[in-house]
């Protein structure tokens, strides 16, 4: 399911490559929604991209603007006795920053190595 909402921004991605870079913020506003895609259930990552597409002009200031998720932690001694067996060596896509100030809500940061 996630593929039929990635696909047409990846589609996007490829031909923008091919123009001038337009985008105010970082991450641009595409790769803000592949991001949301990739953690967040569909209409909240449609809901949350649409706005910052909406706000990507000369209204507003731009810059760093990462995604805000909403994330229930897990108590680390609950992971702890499966973390050697089921997971081995694990690949880290995303990290989960908490936000000052905010029990439940992380930024949403693409580790670079991540393929």
């Amino acid at each position: 399911m996630k593929n039929f909402w990635v696909a047409p921004i990846k589609g996007y991605q490829y031909i923008s490559r091919l123009l001038p870079a337009g985008c105010r913020y970082y991450p641009t506003c595409s790769e803000y929604a592949v991001w949301l895609f990739d953690v967040d259930t569909p209409h909240k990552a449609l809901y949350k991209s649409t706005l910052r597409i909406l706000s990507c002009n000369q209204l507003f200031q731009g810059g760093i603007d990462y995604p805000i998720i909403e994330y229930k932690r897990v108590p680390f001694l609950r992971l702890t006795p499966y973390l050697n067996i089921i997971c081995g060596k694990m690949k880290i896509r995303y990290w989960i920053v908490p936000k000052i100030g905010s029990i439940d809500k992380y930024y949403l940061i693409k580790d670079h190595n991540a393929h």
